[in-house]
């Protein structure tokens, strides 16, 4: 698909287009990984994920880092082999030469934004907000997502510098939560031994371990976007290993503080209880001085954050696909004046008032990792299917037993096995079924041309 060039580093261009200026270096890029997997997550689910595990609320957001850190080999091998936009898409081409299959690991990564969006729009509306005005939540979540709709309408130029002082905030609330939880324990306050308790109630210690960790993995998500930077990153093959694995590292740790801290100033059943408002029920009960609003505040940011480069990312790879001529052309259509996909981002943003509508939270977030450890579990398996084909530059391997107990524990995860709930996987299959029908409208016009749906996973995206 690309050139022995082009797998040397050289950005593919149209004739007579510029390359992406490289901007980004070792330390922007960090702060990106950071700051693309901070966010939604740890804020709304970790009452969710202790409902599962119980008090031992620390080990699922510990072996979602795992799993999620065996992933990012496979994707630092790739990205290295491959410098160029578009991620899974673009290895799961280039590994299976299957353009249907293809098609449907863009459209689960498309689905994992919508879904991902409409969790945070379900936490600004029903969690965060709330502490400010009082409003019906389902009806502040659409108001939220026609706001982002908008907004995405309009245009949103993209600074990784910007991006910076996101992540310095999003970091912020939830170095308020360790702190407080520190401050406590110097109060004489916290029990320890909710460190090791589990909730065996009609499940086993090993189901409520891994439901919690399926769940909890969605927390972690957000590093695999950093590899559609690689083209505007100085020397991605080098800069590349150090940046991911180190952002994921500290995102990693910090997630496991949280989860301490919130465990030691409240009981398992207590943090179910308070759902997405957990976070904001720690700050109470450890520092009831504490203004609380203040991480409600922090809080919106996050989320809003999180849900505005969701909806980017997803209209924009639907975009890409008409662009391609995978589904039917009008997604494609770009508005004259503001230069933007107008019809992806209406059909993005209704399927994602349709979801905050009528799935909770909960389920929003456990699909959303259902996805993309499928799409995690394809990924692995390409790097090693492309270990046959070699590119003459240097760049980072992965030991050969990584991908595999990445390809492994991502499987595990996303099976019904590992205590997944049935919605995820009704939810997730709804959403995929509508990447079905899109895909058989365009083949039946195609067929009519006698053409052949081939495409660049690399334009996926790209406006």
């Amino acid at each position: 698909m690309a050139s022995e060039a082009k797998a040397q580093g050289a950005p593919e261009t149209n004739a007579g287009q510029p390359e992406l200026k490289r901007a980004i270096g070792p330390k922007l890029l960090l702060f990106f990984v950071i700051g693309d997997i901070l966010g939604t997550g740890v804020y709304a689910l970790t009452g969710t994920v202790a409902g599962k595990v119980g008090g031992a609320l620390w080990l699922p957001f510990l072996l979602a880092f795992v799993v999620a850190f065996l992933t990012a080999f496979s994707y630092l091998e790739l990205v290295g082999k491959y410098p160029r936009a578009a991620g899974a898409a673009l290895y799961t081409n280039r590994a299976f030469k299957k353009p249907f299959l293809t098609f449907m690991v863009a459209f689960a990564v498309m689905c994992s934004g919508i879904t991902s969006a409409s969790s945070a729009a379900v936490a600004f509306g029903g969690t965060y907000l709330k502490e400010f005005v009082t409003a019906p939540a389902p009806w502040v979540a659409i108001g939220f997502l026609a706001l982002l709709a908008f907004i995405n309408f309009r245009g949103v130029g993209e600074s990784v510098k910007a991006n910076v002082v996101l992540t310095i905030i999003e970091l912020a609330g939830l170095a308020i939560v360790v702190g407080v939880g520190l401050y406590a324990l110097t109060q004489g306050a916290g029990d320890w031994s909710r460190l090791v308790e589990f909730n065996t109630e009609n499940q086993t210690t090993l189901i409520a371990i891994t439901s919690a960790t399926s769940l909890a993995f969605f927390a972690m998500v957000g590093f695999e976007d950093s590899v559609n930077m690689a083209e505007e990153c100085k020397d991605p093959v080098r800069i590349f290993p150090k940046a991911m694995l180190k952002g994921m590292a500290i995102a990693g740790m910090i997630y496991v503080l949280v989860a301490i801290a919130s465990s030691l100033l409240l009981s398992a059943s207590e943090l179910k209880g308070a759902g997405s408002s957990a976070l904001l029920r720690v700050i109470q009960v450890g520092a009831p001085e504490f203004d609380h609003r203040i991480l409600a505040f922090i809080g919106l940011f996050a989320v809003a954050n999180s849900a505005l480069i969701n909806m980017l990312m997803a209209s924009r790879l639907l975009y890409g696909m008409a662009k391609e001529r995978i589904i039917p052309m009008p997604f494609g259509k770009v508005h004259q004046s503001r230069r933007t996909p107008w019809i992806a981002i209406i059909f993005t943003s209704l399927i994602a008032v349709v979801l905050v509508s009528s799935m909770n939270i909960s389920v929003l977030g456990g699909t959303t990792a259902l996805l993309l450890l499928v799409v995690f579990t394809i990924v692995n398996i390409a790097c090693l299917v492309l270990r046959k084909e070699p590119v003459e530059h240097k760049h980072f391997r992965a030991p050969t037993v990584v991908p595999v107990l990445g390809a492994v524990t991502c499987a595990y995860l996303a099976l019904p096995l590992s205590g997944r709930p049935w919605e995820d996987y009704k939810l997730a299959g709804i959403l995929l079924l509508i990447g079905l029908a899109l895909w058989v409208v365009n083949w039946l016009i195609l067929r009519k041309q006698h053409g052949k749906i081939e495409f660049d996973a690399a334009n996926l995206g790209k406006n």
